[in-house]
């Protein structure tokens, strides 16, 4: 990969896939030239750390459902992503399994009844941890950004709180709102 930045927008990630269409990322990375591919690290129940749980309006410690992926571009990671959910959405459904899942996870919580209407995203720069440097393939002075997003449903209710640490230098965010 080279060290050219990715501009990269969030609403293709936010809205349920048509049949047949491929993965969000997928289709950004073949927009680009590239190969896009993610494996899903770990899925399960485990405590909400402290920031999930503030986001997810639960008690730090209180059980969610997470799945860990490492994204990939042409083979090589660059994104780590953590995603939570409310054991009450997703006990028991293929978000707690490191299975795909057909469409991803934003079509399959529409599928459940749940639909996200709003999202608020927090991003930060910082250095990686240890463990973040070796996934990304960074060197110690090398900033990653942390995206936090939390998905909200037409009741304010929180489905879904996604955290993610990407090298800051291979990343430019765009946001563009609609004003009215």
């Amino acid at each position: 990969m080279s060290d050219s930045k990715w501009v990269s927008t969030s609403m293709p990630y936010l809205s349920p896939r048509s049949k047949g269409q491929s993965d969000a990322w997928a289709e950004e990375a073949a927009a680009h030239g590239g190969k896009g591919t993610q494996r899903i690290a770990h899925a399960g129940e485990v405590p909400a750390p402290d920031d999930v749980a503030d986001l997810l309006h639960v008690s730090p410690g209180t059980p969610v459902v997470v799945r860990r992926r490492i994204i990939e571009l042409d083979g090589e990671p660059c994104e780590l992503t953590d995603t939570y959910y409310p054991v009450a959405i997703a006990r028991g459904t293929p978000l707690a399994e490191t299975g795909k899942i057909r469409g991803g996870a934003v079509t399959l919580l529409a599928k459940l009844g749940h639909i996200g209407v709003r999202v608020r995203e927090d991003v930060t720069a910082r250095t990686p941890d240890a463990e973040e440097r070796k996934a990304l393939h960074l060197e110690p002075t090398e900033p990653v950004l942390r995206l936090n997003r939390v998905t909200l449903d037409a009741e304010d209710r929180p489905i879904q709180a996604d955290m993610m640490v990407m090298p800051a230098h291979r990343q430019q965010l765009r946001y563009e709102i609609r004003i009215g």
